[in-house]
Protein backbone atom coordinates (compact mmCIF):
# COMPACT_ATOMS: atom_id res chain seq x y z
CA UNK A 1 0.00 0.00 0.00
CA UNK A 2 2.91 2.46 0.44
CA UNK A 3 3.77 1.62 -2.91
CA UNK A 4 0.82 2.18 -4.26
CA UNK A 5 0.47 5.89 -2.59
CA UNK A 6 3.91 6.45 -3.59
CA UNK A 7 3.57 5.80 -7.27
CA UNK A 8 -0.43 7.21 -7.09
CA UNK A 9 0.95 10.61 -5.83
CA UNK A 10 2.12 11.58 -9.02
CA UNK A 11 -0.56 9.99 -11.19
CA UNK A 12 -3.47 12.11 -9.79
CA UNK A 13 -1.95 15.09 -11.49
CA UNK A 14 -0.87 13.03 -14.80
CA UNK A 15 -2.45 14.98 -17.35
CA UNK A 16 0.04 18.10 -16.66
CA UNK A 17 2.76 16.00 -16.18
CA UNK A 18 2.27 14.68 -19.57
CA UNK A 19 1.70 18.05 -20.94
CA UNK A 20 4.87 19.44 -19.50
CA UNK A 21 7.06 16.17 -19.62
CA UNK A 22 6.04 15.87 -23.05
CA UNK A 23 4.92 18.99 -24.92
CA UNK A 24 3.22 18.29 -28.40
CA UNK A 25 1.85 21.17 -30.47
CA UNK A 26 -1.18 22.05 -30.36
CA UNK A 27 -4.19 22.12 -33.36
CA UNK A 28 -3.98 25.66 -35.05
CA UNK A 29 -7.29 26.45 -37.54
CA UNK A 30 -7.67 29.37 -39.30
CA UNK A 31 -11.41 30.34 -39.47
CA UNK A 32 -13.44 28.29 -42.41
CA UNK A 33 -11.06 25.34 -43.13
CA UNK A 34 -12.92 22.28 -43.66
CA UNK A 35 -12.34 19.16 -41.49
CA UNK A 36 -10.64 16.63 -43.45
CA UNK A 37 -12.06 13.00 -43.68
CA UNK A 38 -10.86 10.89 -41.05
CA UNK A 39 -10.77 8.21 -44.25
CA UNK A 40 -8.22 10.48 -46.24
CA UNK A 41 -6.32 11.09 -42.08
CA UNK A 42 -5.82 7.51 -41.68
CA UNK A 43 -4.79 6.77 -45.22
CA UNK A 44 -2.12 9.09 -45.01
CA UNK A 45 -0.71 7.57 -42.28
CA UNK A 46 -0.62 3.97 -43.43
CA UNK A 47 0.84 5.63 -46.07
CA UNK A 48 3.63 6.92 -44.18
CA UNK A 49 4.05 3.94 -42.37
CA UNK A 50 4.07 0.57 -44.63
CA UNK A 51 3.18 -2.46 -43.00
CA UNK A 52 1.13 -1.36 -40.48
CA UNK A 53 -2.00 -0.25 -40.08
CA UNK A 54 -4.77 1.71 -38.16
CA UNK A 55 -6.43 -0.21 -35.04
CA UNK A 56 -7.78 2.28 -32.45
CA UNK A 57 -8.73 6.09 -32.79
CA UNK A 58 -9.21 8.49 -29.96
CA UNK A 59 -10.32 11.87 -29.19
CA UNK A 60 -10.34 14.32 -26.55
CA UNK A 61 -12.25 17.72 -27.42
CA UNK A 62 -12.55 18.86 -24.01
CA UNK A 63 -8.90 18.92 -23.43
CA UNK A 64 -7.60 18.47 -26.81
CA UNK A 65 -9.64 19.82 -29.59
CA UNK A 66 -9.37 19.48 -33.05
CA UNK A 67 -7.07 16.42 -32.86
CA UNK A 68 -6.83 12.84 -33.08
CA UNK A 69 -4.50 10.43 -31.83
CA UNK A 70 -4.23 6.84 -34.16
CA UNK A 71 -2.82 3.43 -33.05
CA UNK A 72 -1.06 2.23 -35.57
CA UNK A 73 0.26 -1.65 -35.56
CA UNK A 74 1.51 -4.56 -37.81
CA UNK A 75 -1.61 -6.65 -36.46
CA UNK A 76 -4.90 -5.97 -34.64
CA UNK A 77 -4.16 -8.16 -32.07
CA UNK A 78 -0.34 -6.99 -31.55
CA UNK A 79 0.83 -6.49 -27.96
CA UNK A 80 0.28 -2.72 -26.58
CA UNK A 81 3.85 -2.21 -26.82
CA UNK A 82 3.87 -2.25 -30.49
CA UNK A 83 1.96 0.56 -30.56
CA UNK A 84 2.93 3.29 -32.34
CA UNK A 85 0.93 6.78 -31.60
CA UNK A 86 0.28 9.34 -34.62
CA UNK A 87 -1.19 12.83 -33.09
CA UNK A 88 -2.99 14.32 -35.41
CA UNK A 89 -4.81 18.27 -36.66
CA UNK A 90 -7.82 17.23 -37.61
CA UNK A 91 -8.54 19.60 -39.86
CA UNK A 92 -5.16 19.82 -42.04
CA UNK A 93 -3.75 16.64 -41.26
CA UNK A 94 -0.59 18.07 -39.85
CA UNK A 95 1.57 15.35 -37.22
CA UNK A 96 1.56 17.03 -33.80
CA UNK A 97 3.33 14.44 -32.24
CA UNK A 98 4.21 10.86 -31.60
CA UNK A 99 4.00 10.01 -27.96
CA UNK A 100 5.74 7.40 -26.83
CA UNK A 101 5.37 4.80 -24.28
CA UNK A 102 8.16 5.82 -22.03
CA UNK A 103 8.92 8.12 -19.38
CA UNK A 104 8.58 8.90 -15.78
CA UNK A 105 4.80 9.18 -15.81
CA UNK A 106 4.88 5.89 -18.10
CA UNK A 107 7.14 3.77 -15.58
CA UNK A 108 5.13 5.37 -12.87
CA UNK A 109 1.78 4.45 -13.50
CA UNK A 110 3.01 1.01 -14.51
CA UNK A 111 4.35 0.31 -11.16
CA UNK A 112 1.28 1.42 -9.94
CA UNK A 113 -1.55 -0.76 -12.07
CA UNK A 114 0.63 -3.96 -12.75
CA UNK A 115 4.35 -3.56 -11.27
CA UNK A 116 4.86 -4.55 -15.14
CA UNK A 117 3.78 -7.93 -14.39
CA UNK A 118 0.44 -7.98 -16.54
CA UNK A 119 -2.67 -9.32 -15.26
CA UNK A 120 -1.13 -11.32 -12.76
CA UNK A 121 0.50 -7.86 -11.82
CA UNK A 122 -3.06 -6.36 -10.90
CA UNK A 123 -4.44 -9.30 -9.44
CA UNK A 124 -2.06 -9.52 -7.38
CA UNK A 125 -2.45 -5.75 -6.56
CA UNK A 126 -6.36 -5.77 -6.60
CA UNK A 127 -5.47 -8.59 -3.80
CA UNK A 128 -3.68 -5.85 -1.49
CA UNK A 129 -6.58 -3.18 -1.97
CA UNK A 130 -9.03 -6.25 -1.07
CA UNK A 131 -6.63 -6.36 2.52
CA UNK A 132 -6.51 -2.47 2.04
CA UNK A 133 -10.26 -2.14 2.50
CA UNK A 134 -10.57 -4.78 5.91
CA UNK A 135 -8.06 -3.08 7.79
CA UNK A 136 -9.82 0.21 7.42
CA UNK A 137 -13.18 -1.73 8.58
CA UNK A 138 -11.05 -3.57 11.04
CA UNK A 139 -9.75 0.02 12.16
CA UNK A 140 -13.13 1.66 12.36
CA UNK A 141 -14.14 -1.49 14.70
CA UNK A 142 -11.55 -0.63 17.02
CA UNK A 143 -11.36 2.62 17.18
CA UNK A 144 -14.91 2.91 18.17
CA UNK A 145 -15.00 1.56 21.65
CA UNK A 146 -11.15 2.87 21.94
CA UNK A 147 -12.64 6.75 21.88
CA UNK A 148 -15.77 6.35 24.30
CA UNK A 149 -13.40 6.99 27.13
CA UNK A 150 -11.26 10.12 25.48
CA UNK A 151 -12.24 13.25 23.34
CA UNK A 152 -12.08 12.91 19.56
CA UNK A 153 -8.79 13.81 17.88
CA UNK A 154 -6.67 12.79 21.15
CA UNK A 155 -2.90 12.67 21.34
CA UNK A 156 -1.37 11.98 24.35
CA UNK A 157 1.67 13.69 24.39
CA UNK A 158 2.99 13.57 27.94
CA UNK A 159 2.70 9.67 27.31
CA UNK A 160 5.65 7.17 25.82
CA UNK A 161 6.50 7.71 22.12
CA UNK A 162 4.62 4.98 21.28
CA UNK A 163 1.45 6.14 22.76
CA UNK A 164 1.82 9.28 20.86
CA UNK A 165 2.48 7.65 17.60
CA UNK A 166 -0.50 5.19 18.13
CA UNK A 167 -2.76 8.11 18.86
CA UNK A 168 -1.19 9.73 15.66
CA UNK A 169 -1.93 7.12 13.66
CA UNK A 170 -5.57 6.61 15.19
CA UNK A 171 -5.99 10.23 14.34
CA UNK A 172 -4.82 10.35 10.81
CA UNK A 173 -6.70 7.28 9.77
CA UNK A 174 -9.77 8.26 10.96
CA UNK A 175 -9.50 11.58 9.42
CA UNK A 176 -8.96 10.11 6.33
CA UNK A 177 -10.66 7.00 6.62
CA UNK A 178 -13.22 8.00 3.69
CA UNK A 179 -11.32 8.69 1.40
CA UNK A 180 -9.35 5.69 1.96
CA UNK A 181 -11.86 3.51 1.37
CA UNK A 182 -13.17 5.06 -1.62
CA UNK A 183 -9.75 5.13 -3.35
CA UNK A 184 -8.95 1.54 -1.87
CA UNK A 185 -12.58 0.43 -3.79
CA UNK A 186 -12.36 2.11 -6.94
CA UNK A 187 -8.53 0.57 -6.80
CA UNK A 188 -9.92 -2.81 -6.00
CA UNK A 189 -12.42 -2.21 -9.00
CA UNK A 190 -9.55 -1.39 -11.91
CA UNK A 191 -7.30 -3.98 -10.64
CA UNK A 192 -9.86 -6.29 -12.26
CA UNK A 193 -10.28 -4.32 -15.62
CA UNK A 194 -9.08 -7.62 -17.25
CA UNK A 195 -11.77 -9.43 -15.43
CA UNK A 196 -14.82 -6.83 -16.32
CA UNK A 197 -13.26 -6.90 -20.12
CA UNK A 198 -13.39 -10.67 -20.27
CA UNK A 199 -17.28 -10.62 -19.20
CA UNK A 200 -18.37 -8.28 -21.32
CA UNK A 201 -16.84 -9.65 -24.49
CA UNK A 202 -17.92 -13.08 -23.40
CA UNK A 203 -21.42 -11.81 -22.55
CA UNK A 204 -22.97 -8.33 -24.52
CA UNK A 205 -19.89 -7.95 -26.96
CA UNK A 206 -20.70 -11.78 -28.02
CA UNK A 207 -24.75 -11.30 -28.51
CA UNK A 208 -23.97 -7.96 -30.00
CA UNK A 209 -21.99 -9.74 -32.98
CA UNK A 210 -23.58 -13.43 -32.87
CA UNK A 211 -24.85 -13.35 -36.25
CA UNK A 212 -20.75 -12.42 -37.37
CA UNK A 213 -19.96 -15.99 -35.32
CA UNK A 214 -19.02 -18.38 -38.05
CA UNK A 215 -18.66 -15.45 -40.70
CA UNK A 216 -15.13 -14.70 -42.75
CA UNK A 217 -13.00 -12.02 -41.58
CA UNK A 218 -13.10 -8.85 -43.87
CA UNK A 219 -11.10 -9.69 -46.69
CA UNK A 220 -9.59 -6.52 -48.62
CA UNK A 221 -10.36 -2.45 -48.08
CA UNK A 222 -12.79 -1.57 -44.86
CA UNK A 223 -15.95 0.49 -45.46
CA UNK A 224 -15.74 4.27 -44.85
CA UNK A 225 -15.29 5.11 -41.24
CA UNK A 226 -16.41 8.52 -42.00
CA UNK A 227 -19.76 7.14 -42.38
CA UNK A 228 -19.84 4.52 -39.94
CA UNK A 229 -19.29 7.53 -37.55
CA UNK A 230 -21.79 9.91 -38.68
CA UNK A 231 -24.28 6.69 -38.63
CA UNK A 232 -23.19 6.41 -34.67
CA UNK A 233 -23.71 9.58 -33.80
CA UNK A 234 -27.31 9.30 -35.65
CA UNK A 235 -27.83 6.23 -33.27
CA UNK A 236 -26.52 7.85 -30.07
CA UNK A 237 -27.65 11.76 -30.32
CA UNK A 238 -26.00 14.22 -28.14
CA UNK A 239 -23.01 11.99 -27.36
CA UNK A 240 -19.47 12.72 -28.70
CA UNK A 241 -17.13 10.43 -30.17
CA UNK A 242 -14.84 8.95 -27.81
CA UNK A 243 -12.79 5.67 -29.43
CA UNK A 244 -12.82 3.77 -32.71
CA UNK A 245 -11.64 0.33 -32.51
CA UNK A 246 -10.94 -1.30 -35.37
CA UNK A 247 -12.23 -4.98 -36.66
CA UNK A 248 -10.32 -7.61 -35.01
CA UNK A 249 -9.23 -5.80 -31.30
CA UNK A 250 -10.38 -6.68 -28.14
CA UNK A 251 -13.34 -3.94 -27.93
CA UNK A 252 -14.76 -5.37 -31.57
CA UNK A 253 -15.16 -8.65 -33.48
CA UNK A 254 -13.36 -9.36 -36.58
CA UNK A 255 -16.09 -7.92 -38.83
CA UNK A 256 -17.21 -4.28 -36.86
CA UNK A 257 -15.74 -0.95 -36.13
CA UNK A 258 -17.06 -0.41 -32.56
CA UNK A 259 -17.65 3.75 -31.72
CA UNK A 260 -17.54 4.67 -27.96
CA UNK A 261 -19.53 7.97 -27.68
CA UNK A 262 -19.52 9.41 -24.43
CA UNK A 263 -22.13 12.18 -22.00
CA UNK A 264 -21.86 15.46 -22.26
CA UNK A 265 -22.22 16.02 -18.10
CA UNK A 266 -19.51 15.53 -15.54
CA UNK A 267 -20.70 12.15 -15.06
CA UNK A 268 -21.59 10.94 -18.41
CA UNK A 269 -18.61 11.91 -20.12
CA UNK A 270 -16.69 8.82 -18.24
CA UNK A 271 -19.60 6.88 -19.55
CA UNK A 272 -19.09 4.94 -22.97
CA UNK A 273 -21.96 3.71 -25.00
CA UNK A 274 -21.03 0.96 -27.94
CA UNK A 275 -22.28 0.94 -31.44
CA UNK A 276 -20.70 -1.68 -34.07
CA UNK A 277 -21.19 -0.79 -37.61
CA UNK A 278 -20.40 -3.15 -39.67
CA UNK A 279 -17.36 -2.45 -41.70
CA UNK A 280 -17.55 -4.25 -44.95
CA UNK A 281 -20.67 -2.76 -45.88
CA UNK A 282 -21.02 0.10 -43.36
CA UNK A 283 -24.40 -0.83 -42.15
CA UNK A 284 -25.46 -0.71 -38.60
CA UNK A 285 -25.44 -3.93 -36.41
CA UNK A 286 -26.35 -2.99 -32.33
CA UNK A 287 -25.94 -0.46 -29.56
CA UNK A 288 -26.53 -0.67 -26.18
CA UNK A 289 -25.85 0.56 -22.87
CA UNK A 290 -22.76 -1.09 -21.37
CA UNK A 291 -23.51 -3.61 -18.21
CA UNK A 292 -23.28 -2.28 -14.98
CA UNK A 293 -20.00 -3.50 -14.20
CA UNK A 294 -18.47 -1.78 -17.14
CA UNK A 295 -19.91 1.65 -16.12
CA UNK A 296 -18.54 0.78 -12.81
CA UNK A 297 -15.37 0.77 -14.00
CA UNK A 298 -15.32 3.03 -16.18
CA UNK A 299 -16.97 5.21 -12.78
CA UNK A 300 -13.84 4.13 -10.65
CA UNK A 301 -10.83 5.06 -13.02
CA UNK A 302 -11.42 8.82 -12.76
CA UNK A 303 -12.62 8.65 -9.17
CA UNK A 304 -9.52 6.78 -8.49
CA UNK A 305 -7.52 9.74 -9.49
CA UNK A 306 -9.84 12.80 -8.45
CA UNK A 307 -10.43 13.78 -12.29
CA UNK A 308 -14.11 14.77 -11.06
CA UNK A 309 -13.23 18.26 -9.90
CA UNK A 310 -10.78 19.89 -12.11
CA UNK A 311 -7.50 21.07 -10.44
CA UNK A 312 -9.35 22.11 -6.60
CA UNK A 313 -10.39 18.14 -6.02
CA UNK A 314 -6.41 16.70 -7.44
CA UNK A 315 -5.09 19.11 -4.85
CA UNK A 316 -7.68 17.52 -2.36
CA UNK A 317 -6.60 14.17 -3.37
CA UNK A 318 -2.89 14.80 -2.91
CA UNK A 319 -3.12 16.02 0.59
CA UNK A 320 -5.10 12.91 1.26
CA UNK A 321 -2.73 10.71 -0.30
CA UNK A 322 -0.14 12.16 1.48
CA UNK A 323 -1.72 11.89 4.89
CA UNK A 324 -2.95 7.91 4.04
CA UNK A 325 1.26 7.72 3.50
CA UNK A 326 1.94 9.51 7.13
CA UNK A 327 -0.63 6.48 8.44
CA UNK A 328 1.17 3.71 6.57
CA UNK A 329 4.62 4.83 8.07
CA UNK A 330 3.01 5.52 11.65
CA UNK A 331 1.66 1.88 11.44
CA UNK A 332 5.01 0.38 10.39
CA UNK A 333 7.12 2.27 13.13
CA UNK A 334 3.67 0.85 15.59
CA UNK A 335 4.14 -2.89 14.29
CA UNK A 336 8.27 -3.11 14.44
CA UNK A 337 7.85 -1.26 18.08
CA UNK A 338 5.95 -3.62 19.05
CA UNK A 339 7.66 -6.77 17.82
CA UNK A 340 10.83 -5.39 19.63
CA UNK A 341 8.88 -4.98 23.02
CA UNK A 342 8.05 -8.53 22.69
CA UNK A 343 11.29 -9.82 21.99
CA UNK A 344 12.31 -7.64 24.89
CA UNK A 345 9.52 -9.10 26.96
CA UNK A 346 10.41 -12.42 26.01
CA UNK A 347 14.10 -12.13 26.50
CA UNK A 348 13.11 -11.00 30.15
CA UNK A 349 10.99 -13.60 31.36
CA UNK A 350 13.51 -16.22 29.79
CA UNK A 351 16.58 -14.80 31.89
CA UNK A 352 13.99 -15.38 35.00
CA UNK A 353 13.37 -18.36 34.58
CA UNK A 354 17.18 -19.18 34.07
CA UNK A 355 17.68 -17.34 37.53
CA UNK A 356 14.95 -19.39 39.01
Amino acid sequence: MFHLCITGLPLIFHEELEDYLTPHKEAEVSVGTPKKSIDALIENVEQANPGKIVRYAFWDQDAHPNQVLLDVVEKPDDDYEKSKFILLNEYTGEVLGEPKLEGFIYIVSRLHIDIFAGTPGKMFLGLMGILFIISIISGIVLYGPIMKNFDFGMVRKTRTSRIKWLDTHNLLGIVVMAWMTVVGFTGVINAFSDVILGLWQQGQLAEMTAPYKNKKPIEGRLSSLHSALELAKGKAPGMDISIVAFPGTVFTSKHHYAIFLKGNTEVTSKLLKPVLIDAENGSFTDSRTLPWYANALFLSQPLHFGDYGGMPLKIVWAIFDVFTILVLITGIYLWISRRKGEKKAWKKLESQKLNQ
